[in-house]
Order: C-alpha cells, then structure tokens, then sequence
C-alpha cells in the first residue's frame, strides 16, 4: 500500500509539473493576493482536488467517455472562453496599474481564486485528458486489485499535485516581496497575454477536434 502512495505521489509530481493555464494563473493571482500565501494554497488545493477526480474517473475507466467529440467540443470552447476572459480582464489590470488607476478590488481573496482554479482545471480538456486517459496508463496494475490500493494511489496523487503546485505558490507567494509595482503590472500584462494564447489554442483545437 505505501509503494501505490509513493506511485501515486510520483506521478502527481510528474504531471503537475507541466506550464499551462493553471500555472499562470497561479502567478497572477498570487502576486494579486491580499493573503498571497492563502491564496496560493486555496487554489493549489483546488487543483489537487480536481486532478483527483478525474484521475479517479481515469481509473474507473470513464476516460473514453470524457473524451468524447460532443463533450469534447463543449468543454474545449467553454475553457477557451474562461481563459480568455480571464487573460483580457489581466491584461487590463496591468495595463491599468501601469497608469495609476489600479482599484483595492483588483487584489485577489481566497474564496475567490479557489473558484477559479477549480473552474479553469476542471473544464481544461487538457487536464481531463492527461488524468483519465494517460494516468491510467502509467499507474501501477495493482491499483486495480482493490477499493483500498485504488484509494492509496488517488491518495499520492493528490499529495504529490498539492506538494508541486502548493511550493510553486509559496515560492511565488515569498519572490513577491522583492517585486515592485511596476513589475507586477507588467507580469500582469505577459499573464494575460499568455492567458489568452492559451485561451485561443484550446478554441481552434476543440474545434478541429470536436
């Protein structure tokens, strides 16, 4: 039981550790944060939690059915306008905090970017396919064997996706002292930028693919 745990956090590790959507707005909303470290760890658990899940559905084998076109399409242009949403709305802020004209409401709470987080990962057609179409392929056999070994791997992987992404927030989360205003407003800017590139590659590839 504790190799699955072991396995489990090793391949959380592994897959956390991969730049796309999430980990940037990791970065924005840390680096907006009022509580930085609080938000932060809200949202590396929100992204834990929903990796969970759907490595729990990939080992229950429903990854095929996630992974189908209609559903497929749905969530790849639903994701895509989430993140685009979110990038232009970021790129605004900085834009805006370049200008002097940023507003208390610009900082990030808590609450609020767990939601996000569990909003952005959870209908990433990314993330549903590298937890229940490529993770059950990487797990261990013995996983299958019963309730208990299943629950010992699901248990890793949550570990190992909170370790990966709960470090990478507190790393940001302390760097953040050291970062000027006008530094965070152009870190804002490349965020949502980048948050829309992401935002249009999802779009054209749920559509091509759905």
């Amino acid at each position: 039981m504790a190799g699955l745990v072991v396995a489990g956090l090793g391949l959380g590790l592994l897959l956390a550790a991969q730049i796309g959507p999430v980990t940037l707005l990791i970065v924005r909303s840390v680096l907006r944060g009022g509580r930085a470290v609080a938000v932060g760890l809200a949202m590396a658990a929100a992204v834990a939690a929903i990796d969970v899940l759907y490595a729990a559905l990939g080992l229950a084998g429903v990854g095929r059915l996630l992974d189908a076109g209609p559903l497929r399409l749905a969530l790849g242009l639903l994701s895509a306008a989430i993140l685009l949403a979110i990038g232009v709305r970021t790129a605004w802020l900085g834009f805006r905090a370049r200008l002097g004209l940023e507003l208390d409401d610009d900082v990030v709470e808590p609450r609020r970017a767990f939601v996000t987080a569990v909003a952005a990962t959870a209908l990433n057609p990314l993330t549903i396919a590298l937890w229940t179409v490529s993770f059950p392929v990487a797990a261990p056999d013995s996983a299958g064997d019963s309730l208990a070994r299943a629950l010992a791997l699901l248990l890793g992987v949550g570990l190992g996706t909170l370790t990966w992404y709960g470090g990478f927030a507190t790393v940001v989360a302390l760097a953040r002292r050291r970062i000027g205003p006008r530094t965070t407003a152009a870190i804002d800017v490349a965020t949502g930028l980048g948050l829309v590139g992401f935002g249009c590659v999802l779009g054209v590839r749920a559509v091509r693919e759905g």
